[in-house]
């Protein structure tokens, strides 16, 4: 499944995400996603760090940029619970990848780092008001977008990154027999 771009895309691109979660509960669809994690990275670890073609991202590759948009969205949503309006600026996921040198990842680290924000985020989540849910930012490339939209969209990124791991181990990992 390819994703429309974030950028030229932003309606098309966070209609997508939200599609991914459904009517699903995104406390517990964020929940899934560190045994999902864990179970591609442990599953072959010959070949996580193998992409399938030249210009696309590695299993390791992939749980790194799930790992980046933990960390960016842990931002933002400080930002936009702590400021009013504040200014949600974006980032170049593939830069992030390439330059954050996340092929040469050690498997268990990046899955702590997340493990110990992913806590924090759902933990942040539970103890938010309604009202608080609606407060908003400002996404440089989306436009407005409120903590609850920005929850939401983690949970769908997360399954669809998920599936892209798995899509990707499908096609790295050795015959079986």
């Amino acid at each position: 499944m390819l994703s429309p771009d974030p950028i030229a895309a932003p309606a098309a691109y966070q209609a997508l995400l939200l599609s991914l979660l459904g009517e699903d509960d995104p406390l517990l669809a964020q929940a899934a996603t560190l045994p999902g994690l864990r179970a591609v990275l442990i599953e072959v670890p010959a070949v996580i760090r193998q992409r399938p073609a030249p210009a696309e991202w590695s299993v390791l590759e992939v749980a790194g940029h799930i790992l980046d948009a933990e960390i960016v969205y842990s931002g933002r949503y400080r930002f936009i619970l702590a400021h009013d309006a504040p200014r949600l600026p974006g980032y170049d996921q593939d830069r992030w990848v390439d330059r954050l040198h996340h092929n040469e990842d050690d498997p268990e680290d990046l899955l702590a780092q997340f493990t110990a924000l992913r806590a924090a985020n759902l933990a942040l989540w539970q103890r938010t008001t309604e009202a608080e849910r609606e407060r908003v930012g400002l996404h440089d490339e989306r436009g407005p977008e409120s903590y609850d939209l920005s929850f939401r969209l983690i949970a769908g990124h997360d399954r669809f990154h998920l599936d892209q791991a798995r899509r990707t181990l499908a096609v790295v990992r050795p015959p079986r027999g």
